[in-house]
């Protein structure tokens, strides 16, 4: 793993991540939290709080294998309330075992995994759907870099992060590039007056790299569980 720069210093990484356990339809299920507050921006493809903005928390809640329900925010929403958060926030949804995440670190930047791959295939398929319901999966990345993006930057990490997943995957022995209902968060620090705000996170650039090299290692590690 590379050093930390000197200048990622105010948010190293994404504040204590807690296991939550509820009983939901009479199945034991858990959820990961992180309570970050104010100071973040994110983006995110996730059902609740998705697209660029501030936000003050991330939830990643375990749902059962049949997950039926049509209204996926509002739970999201509800489980957040109960969870005793507020505000703007990023909610996510697995039928993976939260308690088996994956988690890397490279050069300042966190991520945080899990992998339900109950239904994996490729990203580019000549299906238009299935006949019989899938069962469900996911694989959601969460993820935070520790300098101020521009929201061109934030993109380019969404990009980089799903890159880094397949890579993963492939490495991990798997024909797939992913499931159908995969999401990612990406968190970066609200840029503050005066300071760099950075424009690239692509494989190559400095973040972008580090960010690619955290999300491999820990979309690897799930995988593997």
């Amino acid at each position: 793993m590379t050093a930390l720069d000197p200048i990622a210093r105010r948010h190293v990484a994404l504040p204590g991540l807690r296991l939550l356990t509820r009983v939901e339809d009479g199945e034991l299920l858990h959820s990961l939290l992180w309570k970050v507050g104010d100071g973040w921006r994110m983006i995110s493809s996730a059902v609740l709080g998705g697209g660029i903005g501030e936000r003050r928390w991330i939830l990643n809640a375990q749902v059962g294998h049949g997950y039926r329900r049509v209204d996926p925010d509002r739970h999201l929403a509800d489980l957040a309330r109960l969870a005793g958060v507020d505000g703007p926030g990023v909610g996510l949804m697995t039928a993976a075992d939260v308690r088996a995440y994956g988690s890397a670190h490279d050069g300042g930047v966190e991520a945080v995994a899990t992998a339900g791959l109950g239904v994996r295939g490729w990203a580019a398929s000549p299906a238009e759907s299935t006949v019989t319901a899938p069962r469900a999966g996911t694989i959601n990345i969460v993820a935070a870099i520790p300098v101020p993006l521009t929201d061109a930057a934030l993109v380019n990490a969404v990009a980089t992060a799903t890159e880094a997943k397949v890579q993963a995957l492939l490495d991990a022995g798997l024909d797939c590039s992913g499931t159908p209902t995969d999401a990612v968060c990406v968190a970066a620090p609200s840029p503050r007056a005066d300071e760099e705000v950075h424009a690239f996170a692509g494989p190559r650039s400095l973040w972008g790299a580090r960010l690619a090299r955290a999300v491999h290692d820990a979309v690897r590690s799930a995988a593997d569980r």
